[in-house]
């Protein structure tokens, strides 16, 4: 199993930046795709990004297009969030996600391995 460790997280305020970041340890990085979704508050947990291993395929939510970027630095076995234009539903815990091949998913029943989570607030 693949350990995941995200971190970044915080309290800003609506129009912000904040980047996230990931670590991948344990069985091998190479190759796996790797997402984001997060979880609000009474919601379900939803997709946010995804990347392949290339980072040549990406993949993003309407809700975040044009505002989010997701890249990988793989000789670092880290993936980045990089929030721009931060709005209060963005409000969440983000969750990094990874498998271990295939497409850039946008279904979180397709991802293996899971970190803890880091807290993003965005006021008004």
């Amino acid at each position: 199993q693949m350990q995941l460790a995200e971190s970044g997280g915080g309290l800003v305020q609506a129009g912000d930046s904040l980047r996230l970041s990931c670590v991948a340890s344990g069985r091998t990085y190479s190759g796996a795709i790797m997402a984001w979704f997060r979880q609000a508050p009474g919601k379900e947990r939803e997709f946010v990004a995804a990347i392949s291993w290339s980072g040549a395929d990406t993949a993003y939510a309407e809700s975040v297009k044009g505002r989010f970027t997701i890249s990988r630095d793989n000789a670092k076995n880290t993936v980045y969030l990089q929030m721009n234009s931060l709005k209060p539903e963005d409000t969440a815990v983000y969750y990094c996600a990874a498998r271990d091949y295939g497409s850039v998913y946008q279904s979180r029943d397709r991802y293996s391995d899971w970190g803890q989570g880091t807290q993003v607030t965005v006021s008004s």
